[in-house]
């Protein structure tokens, strides 16, 4: 029987406090494992940071810990059925490998053996997504600690990845050959963030992710301008041109049936990301960039988060040396990528860029294009229970009002959307200042500490509000 409200907070801070060294201890012991996916060298590392964390989640209270191997890098899963038949199944996700990271990038001490200054934990992974990943061990045992089960409140699973950073390459295969024993009602990512220290928030959507390279072929090789310039097709121009054509000026992607099915903000969705404090001058500094762009009528949160987008990463052909040399180049190239947003279809995308681009090429000109595997977009509805859920238990944890973000990132999350049926919902508690993928990433240790007193209250809140509607 649970105890009241009040009790069980008071119950959970006391236990996380008294906690918390011997869980900062286990942290920084996995926090040393260099368990980068990206380096061959590392690929025994990924392999021992996965048995770790399968020890310590068996050490946690878990009755079921597997590590799962795949074609490249193992994953974890881990069970602990509920005592309570109707509870509701969640799935959390999460992934164990790391950026690659050496002191010569910039760190200001070495990136494998975690530091603490200031309130903050510095190593590769202490945010992204180490750090995250583990504040639902200790917070699952201060749950059964303020409600005094033995079991969670809901039916609890795990799967940890090994291979985000590496861009998920085995992952949504792992996804459909283990679909029956990760079959859940809800999914929860832990690999996300939050506004900032003092704004809490809960991410609704990701942006998917679709990336190719045009590469224009014209003559058999490099030829004189003189000779043969204003007569010839020259690839290094139609590659302009095709640039040039990308957008219209409203700053929409020009490319036809680009926008088939996107799902627009709604009125609610605006005002809500309109309540953030956005400085855009402070984002700007923070872009490194001088003015805003993008597609009129949008507010900046909304292109970076709620809109389609299409990138030139790179472009290039022809001399590229000091000086100068008169050619028409054999051949150009330029990458592209494109942010996806949901209701768009990754694989009619590239149908409608392939189709765009052959209409545009001059005769004369061959050209190959070519797509890499695409990220789907993922969104949460507002309105479901799981979200306000999630929504309760951190603001019980923070004491104030949460707040709605999107991600303008990508991540595997659709595929567990897709191959379970399930929604998925986001829980983290990282901030911009964490520095992920970059020199010095670190995590605040109070709101690691936020981080599991929310877990410690939402599987509670999920079995009382969503059993009889899952």
């Amino acid at each position: 029987m649970s105890k009241p409200v009040d009790s069980a907070v008071s119950v959970v801070r006391t236990y996380i406090q008294d906690q918390r060294a011997a869980f900062l201890g286990d942290l920084t012991e996995w926090l040393r494992i260099p368990s980068v996916s990206a380096q061959p060298e590392h690929a025994a590392d990924v392999s021992r940071s996965a048995g770790w964390l399968a020890a310590k989640l068996a050490e946690t209270g878990f009755p079921v810990t597997e590590v799962w191997e795949t074609a490249g890098a193992p994953a974890v899963f881990a069970e602990w059925p509920s005592d309570t038949p109707e509870a509701p199944t969640v799935l959390v996700y999460g992934h164990h490998d790391v950026q690659p990271a050496a002191v010569a990038d910039g760190w200001h001490s070495d990136p494998f053996e975690p530091q603490t200054r200031d309130g903050r934990l510095y190593a590769r992974g202490a945010a992204d997504d180490k750090g995250q990943v583990f504040f639902h061990t200790l917070g699952v045992r201060a749950h059964l600690a303020a409600t005094g089960r033995t079991t969670p409140a809901v039916h609890l699973k795990l799967l940890i990845e090994g291979e985000e950073e590496s861009g998920s390459p085995n992952f949504r295969t792992l996804v459909e050959e283990r679909a029956e024993r990760l079959a859940a009602d809800a999914v929860i990512v832990s690999d996300t963030g939050m506004w900032s220290e003092t704004t809490p928030t809960v991410c609704t959507g990701m942006r998917g992710l679709a990336e190719c390279e045009i590469e224009l072929r014209g003559p058999d090789q490099d030829i004189h301008s003189g000779s043969f310039g204003g007569a010839v097709p020259n690839p290094a121009t139609a590659v302009a041109g095709l640039v040039a054509a990308l957008h219209d000026e409203d700053g929409r992607v020009a490319v036809p049936g680009y926008y088939d099915g996107v799902v627009p903000l709604t009125d609610e969705e605006r005002e809500l990301f309109a309540e953030l404090p956005f400085d855009e001058a402070r984002w700007l500094r923070t872009a490194k960039s001088y003015a805003t762009a993008g597609e009129s009528g949008h507010t900046v949160l909304e292109r970076i988060w709620a809109r389609p987008t299409a990138e030139v990463n790179g472009i290039g052909g022809g001399y590229q040396g000091e000086g100068t040399k008169t050619i028409i180049p054999a051949s150009a190239f330029v990458k592209l990528s494109f942010r996806l947003v949901e209701g768009q279809d990754p694989d009619q995308v590239a149908k409608a860029v392939t189709e765009w681009v052959a209409a545009r090429v001059p005769e004369g000109i061959r050209h190959r294009l070519d797509f890499g595997p695409a990220t789907r977009p993922c969104l949460t509805p507002l309105d479901h229970p799981a979200l306000r859920s999630v929504v309760r238990a951190m603001g019980t944890a923070f004491e104030q009002p949460v707040r709605f973000t999107r991600e303008g990132g990508s991540g595997p999350a659709a595929d567990l959307r897709d191959v379970l049926g399930a929604p998925v919902l986001f829980l983290g508690i990282s901030v911009p200042s964490d520095g992920w993928h970059a020199p010095n990433e670190k995590v605040e240790l109070d709101l690691l500490m936020k981080g599991v007193e929310t877990t410690a209250y939402l599987w509670g809140d999920l079995a009382e509000h969503w059993t009889d509607t899952h």
